[in-house]
């Protein structure tokens, strides 16, 4: 793993123009206060049952011309029942991986004229490889394959977006928050309040195919 990973502290807060001609900085929020990777969390298993919930609701129209009238309902009450408690699962299981991740999302950015790399911190990488790869063990073990998929997506601890594939760039500055978004990768990028413009412009000034 690259120096400046292992060595954060020399990887200030504003962004820097390096040496290699890459822009970095380091970014750093509370687990607790910020949303955004309980939402990302909530979003991935919501949509693992809505495609279960959809495979069954299809099923089910070709066993019996009556379905939508005599048995959707029911279906969808289910449905219902299991999405609360599937919230609340994701909710205690977030207060977990917050918790043994120190309340905190530490990151570093690389960015250039080709594209910006969210790199987890050498530390917390470590920390989110070994808490996926648990999630992982345990889903196969116990038929849960929703949560075996989680574990092992949880375990990526960098992405990168290639300007030149991103669709759209959406802005979120109460946040400080900015989303690159390119077929099967969305990515996140966070910069302090005083270089937030500047990177933002930055990213759509390159992203010649984004809306």
């Amino acid at each position: 793993m690259n120096d400046y990973i292992r060595e954060r502290d020399s990887i200030g807060r504003r962004v820097a123009l390096s040496e290699d001609g890459k822009y970095r900085w380091s970014y750093e929020y509370s687990l607790f206060k910020d949303p955004t990777v309980f939402l990302l969390i909530l979003k991935i298993f919501f949509f693992i049952f809505l495609g279960i919930f959809a495979f069954l609701i299809i099923l089910g129209a070709t066993e019996s011309s009556d379905f939508f009238r005599e048995e959707f309902l029911g279906y969808l009450k289910i449905f219902g029942f299991i999405l609360i408690g599937m919230i609340a699962v994701v909710g205690i299981g977030y207060l977990i991986y917050a918790a043994i991740m120190g309340g905190k999302y530490s990151v570093i950015f690389e960015m250039d004229d080709k594209g910006v790399n969210h790199i987890q911190t050498a530390r917390q990488a470590e920390r989110a490889r070994g808490i996926g790869e648990a999630a992982a063990v345990i889903g196969l073990a116990s038929g849960n394959f929703g949560m075996a998929g989680a574990g092992v997506a949880s375990q990526r601890t960098s992405m990168y977006s290639d300007f030149s594939k991103v669709k759209k760039v959406k802005r979120y500055p109460r946040r400080n928050l900015i989303k690159v978004n390119a077929t099967l990768n969305h990515n996140q990028v966070y910069a302090a309040p005083e270089d937030y413009e500047f990177v933002y412009n930055f990213i759509v000034s390159h992203c010649a195919n984004a809306k």
